[in-house]
């Protein structure tokens, strides 16, 4: 099995490339997708945020109305720090058990928005960043999200610097080109991650045998 943490900044176009390892066979582990899971309703996670947090943050049908709970954290470090102390533990439980599930020559592609923010390169064996420039990422806010360039330029500020990314990057997938372009590329790193895999694999099993 080979770990793959998958980031990249706003706009970059990660989705599209987690989307495109995933038709070569990936398994993909989707870091936001689950933090929304383990909220659900009728979950521990929620009984535990709307303890930390009062029933207001509560929509009418009993989910988690993110954006009150939202305008709460994202204007107070300390309570964002409570919040991530509920969820993170709980998102990462989940996905190693997702993990575990993996065949043992899989390519498992870990999508983390923050990565690099939250410094969790060393949890993958590799890291792959998709990498667009600032004028790429802004474009394509404004034009496919519908954002002001105001709104995008503060989400993209937020983040780890595209040079900061690029530091922690063991493959870069450079996504300032044409969507042809980018499948190419994403199946050249295909190769590579599969061959990887497959190589841990046999070793795993030599291990084994040795036993």
């Amino acid at each position: 099995m080979l770990t793959v943490g998958l980031t990249g900044g706003i706009g970059a176009g990660k989705s599209e490339v987690s989307r495109l390892l995933v038709q070569h066979g990936a398994v993909l582990i989707d870091a936001d997708r689950i933090a929304r899971e383990v909220v659900a309703p009728g979950t521990p996670g929620l009984a535990a945020v709307v303890d930390a947090f009062g029933a207001d943050v509560l929509a009418a049908d009993g989910s988690l109305d993110r954006p009150r709970l939202g305008s709460i954290v994202f204007a107070d470090p300390e309570k964002l720090a409570v919040l991530n102390a509920i969820v993170h533990p709980l998102v990462g439980a989940r996905s190693r058990e997702l993990e575990r599930a993996a065949a043992e020559d899989a390519v498992v592609v870990h999508d983390v928005p923050l990565l690099t923010e939250n410094g969790l390169a060393s949890l993958y064996d590799l890291v792959v960043v998709v990498d667009a420039s600032p004028e790429t990422q802004l474009e394509r806010l404004v034009r496919l999200r519908g954002m002001t360039e105001e709104d995008a330029r503060a989400r993209m500020a937020a983040q780890a610097t595209r040079e900061q990314r690029r530091e922690i990057a063991d493959i870069v997938i450079d996504n300032d080109v044409p969507l042809d372009a980018l499948e190419k590329r994403v199946a050249e790193v295909w190769d590579d991650l599969a061959r990887r895999a497959a190589q841990r694999g046999a070793g795993a099993e030599d291990g084994a045998g040795a036993e």
